[in-house]
Formats: C-alpha cells, structure tokens, sequence
C-alpha cells in the first residue's frame, strides 16, 4: 500500500516546498547584505537571525495557500507567473505587518529592506520556475537524434507558438520549426521563440521559392477559408506537404497534445466562409438534466447531435434509429470514446406509430430532435411514395406522439430543399414543416418548432464523399451544371446551431440558419482534386452531365412568401410568414396518406411537387383537384 512519504506526487510537492524555503531566505538575508553597503549592523544582524524562521515558514505556507505546489514548474506560464506575484505581494506585506506589531528586538524592521526582499523574492522564486521550464524543454546536449524535416509555420499567434515549442521541446519528433509566416504587420521581422516572422501570407510564394522547407503547418484555428486556401495553392503547386490545425470545434472536443491534432488540410478548410462559432455548454445548457430524444441517431445530424447533447449532461440521452450499424457505432462511440454512460439505443421505425407512442411513454422526454429523414434527390425522386411516408408522415407521428406523452419542446430539422420545392424531397420536407407549424397551434404545451439550413459538408446527402470517391477512383468528378451554387456548413456548426435555435422556439416557428455566400459546385470539386494532390486536366477531369429533374441552380433559404427576421441569437434568424390552419393541415396529410396507401407513384410524383409550391390561399383548393 502506498504511503504518503512514498507517493511520488507528495515527494514532488515537498521538494518544490524545500526549493522555495530556500530561495526566501536567500532573498531575505540578501536584502540586508544590499542595504548595509559597510557591513550589517550588529542589531540588524539579531534582527535577521532571529526572524528568518519566521518568514521563511510564513511566506512558504502563504504560497502554498495559493496553491504554488500543486502546478509542475515545467509547464509554469503567464498566468503562473502572476500567480506567484500576487502570493509573494501577500506573504511580504503580511509578514511586515506582524513584525511591525510584533518585533522579538527593539529594532523595527527598515521598509527598505521590505521592499528590496518583496522584490528578490518575487525575481528568485519566479525566476527558479522558469529555469526549470527552459532547461527542460531544451534538447538534450550531444543529441545525435537527426535534424528531421524543416517546417515553416503560418501564425505566429499562440497556437503557432505551441505547435513550435512542442517542436523545440520534443526532438524526437523529427521536425524542426525554421520559421514563421504571419499577416500582422506588427510582428514582421520580429523574434519569436527565437525563430523569425519572415513576412506575410501574400509573401508566401517567394518564401517557399527561397527557403524551401520541407512541410509547412498552418497554426491559426480560427484561419478564413480564403486564407487556407491560399497557401494550400502556393504549397500544392510547389509539391510541398501542407497540413493545417484543426479548427475551433476540433480543438475543443480533442486532446490536448495540439503537435498530434495537426492533420491534412480538408475541404472544410478552405471554403472561403467564416465558420460559426457557438459554445455548446452555453448553447446547451437548457438540455443539462432533461431527457433528450433523438430520432435518425446513427445519421451524419443525429449522430453529432448526441455527441453534443452527451457534453453538457442530460439526465438520459434516447437514441432511436431504424439502422442497426448506425446506431451500434454511435451507442459505442459515446460510452468506450467518450466515457458517456447515461444513453438508451431503441431500434425503431419512426413511421410507426404503435411504436413511437410505447417508446415515448416509456422515456417520457422533455425535448425530441427528430433528425430522421431521406436526404438523397435522386433517391427520393426515383421513389415519392417512400419520401413522404418516412419524411412528412413520419414527422406527424414523432411530433404527435412527443405532444402526447408531454414533451416540452419538438425540433424538427429541415433543408433548404423546402423552400418552393421543385423535387419529391423537397415537398416532402415542405410537408414536414406543415406539421410542425400546425401541431404547434394544436399542441400548445409543446413548443413544436423547425430549424432549416443547407448542405452540410461530410453529411450522406452532401457531395463531398460522392466527389472523394470518384477522385480516388481517378475520374471523372462528375457536376450537374457549371454554374451550380450550394450553400455549406460543416456538421458541428449546424448542429450546435440547432440546438442553439431549439431554445429560442416559442411555438410553430421557422428558424433559418445564416450560411453565407453560396459556394460554386465547380470550385470545390477543383479544391478537392487540388487538396489531394492532383491536377484538374493532366490527372483528373470534371465532367458536366446536366441537371437532375427539378434540381435548382441556386438554393434558398426563405419561401416567397417568407420574410427573415432576426433573432436574440447570432447566425440563426426566423421565417416569418402566414400562418397555416390546424384542420388544413390535417386534411391536407389525410388525403396525402390515401395516395401514399394505394401506392399511386406516378399520380403522386405528378401533383407533389405542385401541391408544395401553391401559394397558401389557394393550397385547399389545389387539393381537392388532386383528391378528384
């Protein structure tokens, strides 16, 4: 059994106490030996002998009072440094106040010689620590380790600092930082860390014809889309390998060890778009200790919406998927990744109502995210029938078995393919809209609400992974229309966006997500062939094979007769528009679900598309002509 004097943590914490103990009577008799230039007087010389103990012993249980002992000197920074100044501030005017009341001689003590041993306090006791923490972190001497690879660093900021240090501090990982590349123009031929801030982004190209390093490390999180994507131009047309650290969403889930979070630049890096940011503790806070409920877990949505819900501790997190592996890999992922425990994995059919009504009495949640739905055009287009039995009606038994049990809020998340639909997709998500608008006049102890945004890079319905695909394959990349635009957002800021919009839901409203400018489908395919080494042209051609059925060249975000309308949060605002009729609604799904029993594909597929686009005042009327 391990006893304190064998703990290793304890030994520590007594040898920094030791060291400190030390130090401060170093500092202290110092001060006098500074003060007396001919020698200490005798009455001072009793003075300090018989006070040393005293402040030694003072001064060193008041820094361990600020917990000076429980941090290791070799990590020690800034915010340590101003940790130890305000402990030494303390233990000196404390202990000049007892021996002012309290003197053991008739001699008080000189305020110079407080104010000198406050200051060579602070300078020995701040200054061992960083001794320690440079002496530490450089290389060993006669290292024979090899000069490893030269790295040119973009971002001379704390995260480029880090990533350098970690180099400096860790040879054996065979790279070494030559320098740094930054855009304030306050840090241009400037020092840091010993190595020089060699010019700006715009410099670049010149920069690498002249130093040639081997690999260059983009160091700015936080870095715009158009910025990554110049260097990656400048890296790939020079064959220089060039890896960027992940951005602000990956930071905060990963590890600490920043050096190994240093990946490949991907596409999401070089959008060209500001990526939103939104703390999901405070984001979130609303679903800490509330049952949480979400459908389609094991999708690209779903699955990153339980791995933020899961962070800010809900009472139960209830994953629903009608996929077995979807929702095998998520339930493990959370409890063996991410030591989450408190989740229940249902394999369900949201189409079925008998279903949802006994998983809802049995969990009883307080909020519903229901991310289930067909996202693929072609798919859904080939198949109407299917399309809106799991996407529209599958929404009306969710949301009506969620106001049933008591839920407090219902989330539905949408696509901008509602918007004046022109595909089965996109009317069977107008429909689901319907629903959640109606039910929320019907149900007003739910506060029913939707959130609608674009594509979502990486998700099963984006071209991202078709385009990846088909580049591994060697080509073509295939593309509908050269002047197609999309609007793109990666999963994590969506789903932090969601779960942002469903607290601000008052009941029955429309939240719309901010995308920013729409990105052409050209470009990033051509970003794509560039990010993986390749050359559109000379190794992997684009080809054009002309739009799909009812595919729009550009997408929207608000219907014609919507009008956005900001909200208290930032990036999501509100589609305000006319309010539909419960009964309409009700009829309108009625009839909807006939044709959906007597499996009319092609009636269907012919007045869907129509029956979503109609202007509300006339929608009653288009649908008795499609009921004749």
């Amino acid at each position: 059994m391990r006893t304190r004097l064998t703990d290793p943590v304890y030994r520590h914490r007594m040898l920094q106490l030791a060291v400190d103990a030390l130090l401060v009577a170093a500092a202290y008799t110092l001060a006098y030996v500074l003060r007396f230039d001919n020698g200490i007087p005798q009455r001072y010389q009793d003075l300090l002998v018989d006070t040393i103990a005293f402040v030694v012993v003072g001064k060193v249980a008041i820094f361990a009072a600020f917990g000076l002992y429980q941090k290791w000197w070799r990590y020690v920074g800034l915010r340590d440094l101003e940790s130890i100044l305000r402990a030494v501030v303390v233990a000196s005017l404390a202990l000049v106040g007892v021996l002012y009341v309290w003197s053991p001689t008739d001699h008080d003590l000189p305020r110079s010689i407080a104010v000198m041993d406050l200051l060579l306090t602070a300078a020995l006791v701040g200054g061992a620590r960083l001794v320690v923490r440079s002496a530490l972190e450089r290389p060993p001497r006669g290292s024979v380790l090899p000069k490893g690879q030269e790295v040119l660093i973009v971002g001379a900021g704390e995260a480029g600092q880090l990533v350098c240090r970690e180099m400096q501090r860790a040879p054996e990982l065979r790279e070494t930082p030559i320098g740094f590349v930054d855009d304030d123009p306050r840090k241009r031929a400037m020092r840091v860390l010993g190595l020089k801030v060699l010019g700006t982004t715009d410099d670049l190209e010149l920069l690498l014809d002249e130093i040639e390093p081997d690999e260059v490390i983009i160091a700015i999180p936080s870095a715009p889309g158009v910025v990554r994507e110049k260097v990656v131009r400048a890296c790939r047309d020079r064959d220089i390998p060039v890896r960027t650290l992940p951005g602000v969403f990956e930071l905060i889930s990963g590890s600490v060890d920043l050096i190994r979070q240093v990946r490949e630049v991907q596409v999401e890096d070089i959008l060209g778009r500001e990526p939103v940011t939104v703390g999901i503790r405070e984001a979130g806070a609303w679903l800490h200790d509330r049952t949480v409920l979400v459908t389609g877990a094991g999708g690209s949505i779903g699955s990153e919406l339980c791995r933020q819900i899961a962070r800010v501790g809900p009472r139960l997190l209830v994953m629903i998927d009608h996929a077995e592996d979807n929702l095998f890999e998520i339930e493990r992922e959370l409890i063996s990744e991410r030591h989450f425990t408190g989740c229940e994995s249902i394999l369900a059919d949201c189409k079925e109502p008998g279903r949802m009504r006994e998983v809802m009495q049995r969990f009883r949640p307080d909020v519903v995210f229901h991310a289930a739905a067909y996202k693929h055009v072609s798919l859904t287009e080939d198949n109407p029938l299917e399309a809106l039995r799991n996407n529209a009606i599958g929404t009306r038994v969710v949301a009506t078995a969620s106001a049933e049990v008591g839920a407090r809020r219902f989330v539905l998340v949408s696509t901008d393919k509602a918007v004046n639909p022109a595909t089965a997709l996109g009317a069977s998500k107008a429909m689901a809209e319907w629903i959640v608008e109606a039910w929320g006049h019907r149900y007003p102890e739910t506060l029913f609400c939707c959130v609608r945004f674009g594509n979502v890079l990486g998700s099963s319905g984006s071209v991202v992974p078709l385009f990846r695909r088909q580049i591994e394959q060697g080509g073509p990349v295939t593309i509908t229309h050269p002047d197609m635009e999309r609007y793109f957002m990666t999963v994590p800021e969506a789903v932090q966006l969601i779960i942002r919009a469903g607290n601000l839901a008052t009941g029955g409203e429309v939240f719309v997500l901010e995308m920013g400018e729409q990105v052409r489908i050209v470009d990033l395919a051509r970003n794509m062939i560039r990010l993986s080494g390749q050359q559109e042209g000379r190794d992997i051609s684009i080809e054009i094979i002309g739009p799909r059925p009812g595919e729009k060249l550009r997408e929207e975000l608000f219907n014609d007769d919507e009008r956005p309308v900001p909200t208290a949060a930032d990036k999501i605002l509100k589609a305000e528009r006319p309010e539909l009729e419960p009964e309409w609604v009700e009829a309108a799904f009625e009839r909807i679900e006939r044709l959906v029993e007597q499996g009319d594909e092609t009636f269907l597929a012919q007045h869907l598309s129509e029956l979503a686009k109609s202007a509300r005042a006339s929608i009653a009327r288009d649908l008795k002509a499609l009921a004749r």
